[in-house]
């Protein structure tokens, strides 16, 4: 039976983890959403209450607008992470078609691929429990963190305009990492129809000191450890095994991605008027994908793409080298498991209602996911599927995943990204002190360093929800397939 919240809204439970609202009014197709009785509770609460999480409003009312915008397909989705954003909730999924459909600032956010690499090294656990304050001494002072940090990389525009189309390969030739790299990076580190003079000259300013830098928010270096393995098939193909000590990276395109964002409100809300767009909400305004000012963002976002897995890349080679040091282990022993990202559009293909179609993908907070057989997965992991890599927060648990055939049928090949926030930043510093979470998370054998305490307290644990929840649901609705659960052992944070 439907769950009635108010006249203009019910929730049907299509299974035990996924729910859908129905089409009504202005909808162009349903909402679904991968979650349990728990977070349709709370999902419900907040919009019941049209509470503004942090500002936003609420995911479902976000979810039920991005179903109104011209020619998405299929259903407006919610991942099992889903959370109030700008304008798309984060954990949001929404896919257009190249005919009718559109592209918007709040479908890929400011962010523009945020995401996450990680690293496999030759160690264990026993081996690096030993190490782990010089460890995080080590990698504190060697990866650059923190709002307006700055790398050793400098370039100048006509560097920066390179950097933009080659993505990691730019980077890989300055001596910032190994050639393998690229082979394990989502796109091969590089998308197409990136197009620097979609980019403001202050979009590029803002990053001639910022390749290499890990940024602050909820951004981070983890060294962890494979506590279980679930999926012996897959954790073979991805090379991991337990007690084995990796190191995770997340970070995305810095200001360069911001300043896309802020740049393109303007143009988008301008093309919305223009070409006559119906929208529920001024932040999603957004232009035809095959109109001027359409294909001017999306070829400026694919800049921004470029420019996250270059830095990402240069952050893994200062992350080979300060572990080396630590351990005495040699820099290329430490290879790549994968790099995806999780603020992006792209250009995909995709079976709708038994017809292959062209589509531009938002995924907002969420990971792309493709199953087995799909060319864009790289070789060594194909018969398996991708690997998914889903952050956890400070204290908690990390997960790899990989994509399933189920999940290229129902959601476009899309994943959760990460646990997904419960409290806002502000409220999370109301509640907790940066000095006792570092404190608690030391007693619990996790170190962390950071360039603010109260980045720390706006990350506490508590502020998230359960990563382990989060990830159940998608496993137990057949889209996202558990490989490994990771712990960490140390936490470097802007």
């Amino acid at each position: 039976m439907p769950l009635e919240v108010e006249s203009s809204l019910s929730i049907e439970k299509t299974t035990d983890y996924i729910w859908q609202i129905p089409r009504t009014g202005d909808m162009r197709v349903c909402c679904r959403i991968y979650a349990d009785s728990h977070t349709i509770e709370e999902l419900l609460k907040d919009y019941e209450e049209k509470v503004r999480t942090g500002g936003f409003t609420p995911a479902l009312r976000q979810l039920i607008n991005v179903a109104t915008l011209p020619g998405i397909v299929k259903a407006s989705f919610g991942m099992a992470d889903i959370h109030p954003g700008y304008g798309f909730p984060i954990g949001g999924v929404g896919a257009f078609n190249m005919d009718e459909g559109v592209i918007s600032v709040a479908g890929v956010g400011f962010d523009i691929n945020c995401g996450v690499r990680v690293l496999k090294t030759p160690l264990y656990r026993k081996d690096v429990e030993p190490l782990k304050e010089q460890l995080a001494n080590k990698l504190f002072r060697n990866i650059p963190c923190g709002i307006g940090s700055t790398g050793e990389i400098s370039l100048k525009e006509r560097e920066i305009d390179e950097l933009l189309v080659e993505g990691a390969s730019y980077v890989v030739k300055k001596g910032y990492g190994l050639e393998e790299d690229i082979l394990y990076t989502e796109e091969g580190g590089c998308i197409k129809d990136a197009d620097p003079t979609n980019v403001s000259h202050r979009a590029k300013e803002r990053q001639f000191r910022q390749v290499g830098t890990l940024g602050s928010g909820n951004h981070y270096l983890e060294v962890q450890w494979v506590e279980e393995i679930y999926d012996q098939e897959a954790a073979g193909a991805f090379g991991i095994e337990k007690e084995q000590v990796l190191i995770a990276i997340h970070c995305g395109s810095r200001a360069l991605g911001h300043q896309i964002g802020i740049d393109y409100l303007s143009t988008l809300e301008a093309a919305s008027k223009k070409y006559s767009i119906p929208i529920r909400d001024r932040e999603l305004v957004c232009a035809p994908i095959n109109s001027k000012e359409g294909w001017q963002y999306f070829t400026a976002v694919n800049c921004g793409i470029n420019c996250a897995f270059a830095n990402r890349q240069a952050i893994a080679h200062l992350a080979r080298l300060a572990f080396a040091g630590v351990t005495q282990t040699r820099p290329e022993q430490i290879s790549q498991l994968y790099d995806v990202g999780h603020n992006t559009c792209k250009i995909e293909t995709h079976n709708v209602d038994g017809s292959v179609k062209r589509l531009l993908v938002h995924r907002k907070g969420a990971t792309r996911a493709f199953g087995p057989d799909r060319e864009e997965v790289s070789q060594r992991y194909r018969a398996v599927g991708q690997p998914l890599l889903v952050g956890g927060s400070m204290g908690t648990a990390s997960y790899i995943l990989r994509g399933t055939q189920k999940g290229m049928e129902e959601c476009f090949g899309s994943a959760v990204h990460g646990a997904g926030r419960s409290l806002s930043r502000m409220q999370a510093k109301k509640q907790w002190r940066g000095s006792e979470i570092i404190k608690e998370l030391k007693e619990k054998g996790i170190v962390i360093r950071a360039k603010s305490k109260s980045g720390v307290a706006e990350e506490a644990p508590g502020a998230y929800k359960d990563v382990d929840m989060v990830v159940e649901i998608m496993h137990r609705a057949g889209v996202n397939h558990k490989v490994a659960r990771l712990r960490p052992l140390v936490c470097i944070k802007g």
